[in-house]
């Protein structure tokens, strides 16, 4: 599903036009990324969490060559699904 995809199925289930529904998934995307870039936790009860994590710095190899290079340490966006989430998708209901 892509995000056109997205905006239509929530605009049909939340009885929204898809202008609104497209602001509403914007401004959730926006929300999101502005807390996790301030390294705060986002937990949706029985969805998920979002967080940051911290990568540390390491060696590597080049697939190519197999010489060692260096990995530089980063911050990367991590979702952990909530219990709920992880059955459904388990049990494959819909």
């Amino acid at each position: 599903m892509n995000k056109t995809e997205l905006i239509a199925q929530v605009a049909n289930q939340a009885g929204l036009s898809k202008a609104s529904a497209g602001n509403a998934v914007d401004a959730f995307t926006g929300v999101i990324q502005k807390a996790l870039k301030k390294g705060d936790k986002i937990t949706l009860v029985g969805f998920g969490t979002f967080s940051v994590v911290e990568k540390k710095a390491r060696t590597g190899r080049n697939p190519k060559t197999g010489k060692p290079i260096k990995i530089a340490a980063k911050k990367v966006a991590k979702f952990k699904p909530g219990k709920s989430l992880a059955d459904t998708v388990k049990s494959g209901k819909k």
